[in-house]
């Protein structure tokens, strides 16, 4: 290890544990479905699982883009066009061709590459403007809270998950 290179502190193995337990919740959601199982709707919800999945790989690529390159990695709300806002709506849909292996597979990539930048980080404290978005009031946001942001989506969008698994053959993910 070179004096550059950040060691595994007991601060950022917390973050990798807690990442990786909201990802098996979701993920676990998922178990033993079909493609066309995890393409159902079974809620009131537009939000499917396969779509669940594939929304929070995209939003956590998208932290972590902005972690590496600031607010010019996210998407600039304000000046979305109709259809960028049907493209995103996609985000939460799985569409024909995708499967929930592939959307799986994509979701680990994004998984390890977020995992890698808690890991060589120089500084957790660094910090980025935030992209304009009318929900967003801090100016900056460190890469920790970053880390600690993508942990609570994950975990916000694994809940959703566990009603939509129920509702869909009564499995339940966590009880």
């Amino acid at each position: 290890m070179t004096a550059n290179t950040p060691t595994t502190t007991r601060e950022r193995a917390d973050l990798l544990e807690m990442l990786a337990k909201q990802r098996h919740f979701l993920r676990f959601t998922t178990r033993d479905l079909t493609d066309e199982q995890a393409r159902q709707r079974t809620t009131a919800s537009e939000l499917c699982l396969g779509g669940l999945i594939k929304h929070v790989t995209s939003v956590e690529q998208s932290w972590a883009d902005f972690i590496v390159n600031g607010p010019s990695a996210m998407v600039d709300f304000a000046s979305m066009t109709e259809e960028d806002w049907a493209k995103r709506a996609d985000e939460f849909r799985m569409l024909p061709g995708e499967t929930l292996a592939g959307l799986l597979d994509a979701y680990e990539v994004v998984a390890r590459r977020t995992d890698e930048l808690v890991v060589s980080l120089p500084d957790l404290d660094a910090t980025q403007p935030l992209p304009k978005a009318p929900w967003f009031e801090d100016a900056r946001w460190s890469a920790r809270r970053v880390f600690m942001h993508i942990a609570a989506e994950t975990a916000q969008h694994a809940g959703h998950a566990d009603i939509i698994r129920e509702s869909l053959d009564g499995a339940k993910s966590m009880g």
